[in-house]
């Protein structure tokens, strides 16, 4: 890619970014710990915060890795909206796998 935009652009893009994505994973992953920190004192089990910070995590580690394709799949997994729609894909695989091995 760095042929078709030039080296520069392309560095650029990529510390641009790195340092937005580090940013909305900060806010993302404050207001999911403080979720979970409020349901863990109301005896509530914060099992959805719980996969929703590790794929915030997940998100962080996409971001700060060079390449388009990881930046992109990184700011899918760090906003709310799409970040539910890949964890009901990935529900739906897991569940499946799950079921065909107790079976």
């Amino acid at each position: 890619m760095g042929s078709v935009i030039g080296t520069l652009n392309t560095i650029a893009i990529v510390i641009l970014t790195a340092i937005i994505g580090a940013y909305m994973v900060r806010l993302e992953g404050i207001g999911v710990w403080l979720r979970i920190r409020r349901n863990l004192m109301d005896g509530i089990f914060p099992a959805d915060d719980l996969i929703n910070g590790a794929m915030i995590l997940i998100a962080g580690a996409l971001l700060l890795t060079p390449g388009f394709i990881t930046d992109i799949i990184g700011f899918l997994m760090v906003f709310p909206v799409t970040r539910g729609f890949i964890k009901k894909i990935l529900k739906r695989y897991f569940d499946g796998r799950i079921t065909s091995i107790h079976m």
